[in-house]
C-alpha cells in the first residue's frame, strides 16, 4: 500500500517539479539576466533540495513503472516477490539519485 501511495506522490510531485523545468526553459529563452535570477534561485538551498528530491521522485516512478510493466505480464505477485520488488524500486531509485547528483556535483554543475 504504501509504495502505491509513494509512487502516486511521485507523480504529483513529477507534474509540479515540471514547473521549474519549464521556469528554467523560459529563463533561458529570456536572456542572460533572466537565466542568471533562475540560476541563483535553484542553485540555493531550498532550490538544491528541490532539484534532488525532483529527481528522486523521477527515478522511484520510472523503477516502479518498470516493476509495474514486469508485473503486467503475470510475474511477480506472490508475496516475498512483490516486497522484494518494492524495496528494489526504492533501493534503486536512491542509487540512481546519488549516481547522478555525484556526477552533476564533481562535474560543477550546481555552482
Amino acid at each position: 500500500m504504501m509504495i502505491s501511495i509513494i509512487h502516486r506522490a511521485t507523480g504529483v510531485a513529477l507534474a509540479v517539479g515540471t514547473l521549474m523545468v519549464v521556469w528554467g526553459l523560459l529563463s533561458l529563452a529570456g536572456g542572460e539576466q533572466s537565466f542568471n535570477q533562475f540560476r541563483i534561485c535553484t542553485g540555493s538551498m531550498p532550490g538544491l533540495v528541490l532539484l534532488f528530491g525532483w529527481s528522486w521522485a523521477l527515478f522511484y516512478h520510472l523503477c516502479n513503472g518498470i516493476r509495474h510493466l514486469v508485473q503486467d505480464v503475470g510475474v511477480g505477485y506472490e508475496i516475498p516477490q512483490f516486497v522484494r520488488s518494492s524495496w528494489l524500486s526504492v533501493a534503486g531509485s536512491i542509487v540512481l539519485t546519488v549516481l547522478v547528483w555525484a556526477y552533476v556535483l564533481m562535474q560543477g554543475g550546481a555552482a
